[in-house]
């Protein structure tokens, strides 16, 4: 009779701790992810149906003009996605500088995602009236980026330089550097574009491509004639007019795993 009641207690010992194991086992695979994931970000910078190549290839206006370019640059700033169920995910201290000089700077992650499925994007070209004001930042807003005019002007939203044989500048040079941001000369300007179909944001990154066509800044709605306007260094009209061109220059050319 002892003996039987030693085998069971063993066989309840054992089964104790085989279910104790299980438990602990079970609480270690119910342990949820974040729920957040990635979206990678490229921008990829073309002149109408090519490639920007800086430095060593002409290219043509919707006025004519012949041109090349030695520098493009522009801010992409306050990104944010809108989910299908109409909520939106922005990002955190967004920031960025694309230099088409620079290939790193051409790419980024926005993270911590909420996952789900978003339909489109929205972010702003330049940088938002209260980073213009804040005093020296750093990393893509450092003024060490050569993209900062002076405390009272603020950040250049976008730079563009090259030269044209229709500019009566020295060397024949164009400089658009176009910056301001308020008052009706403002150059921040703000692009939704919608998804071909839905991202999904999960266990994968989705990639999305935007294309950004220099020929855009000086066809439409202000067509920009080189002999007329080669040179942009402060606020006003002719920045206006830019930006006013520039905020359609941007399109999705890819959105998906």
């Amino acid at each position: 009779m002892k003996t039987s009641t030693r085998i069971l207690s063993i066989i309840s010992l054992a089964t104790v701790v085989a279910l104790s194991a299980c438990h602990k086992k079970d609480d270690n695979n119910s342990t949820t992810p974040s729920g957040n994931g990635k979206v990678k970000l490229e921008f990829f910078n073309v002149v109408g149906g090519s490639n920007l190549n800086l430095n060593n290839e002409w290219y043509t206006n919707a006025n004519g003009d012949s041109f090349t370019v030695s520098r493009f640059n522009y801010y992409i700033s306050n990104v944010s996605l809108k989910s299908t169920d109409g909520s939106t995910y922005t990002e955190a201290n967004s920031y960025h500088l694309v230099q088409q000089e620079d290939p790193t700077s051409t790419s980024f992650d926005m993270t911590s995602v909420p996952n789900g499925s978003y339909s489109s994007i929205t972010f702003t070209i330049g940088v938002d009236s209260l980073h213009n004001v804040s005093g020296a930042q750093t990393g893509a807003l450092d003024p060490a980026n050569g993209m900062f005019w002076s405390w009272n002007t603020g950040y250049i939203m976008l730079k563009f330089e090259g030269k044209s044989p229709k500019s009566t500048q020295p060397d024949n040079m164009l400089m658009f550097h176009c910056g301001g941001f308020s008052g009706a000369n403002s150059v921040v300007r703000t692009v939704t574009l919608n998804f071909p179909t839905a991202i999904q944001v999960n266990s994968s990154t989705p990639h999305v491509h935007l294309q950004a066509d220099v020929l855009q800044m000086f066809s439409a709605p202000n067509k920009i004639d080189f002999s007329k306007l080669m040179i942009i260094h402060m606020p006003g009209t002719d920045a206006k007019n830019i930006a006013d061109n520039y905020a359609n220059m941007f399109t999705i050319t890819y959105a998906g795993a």
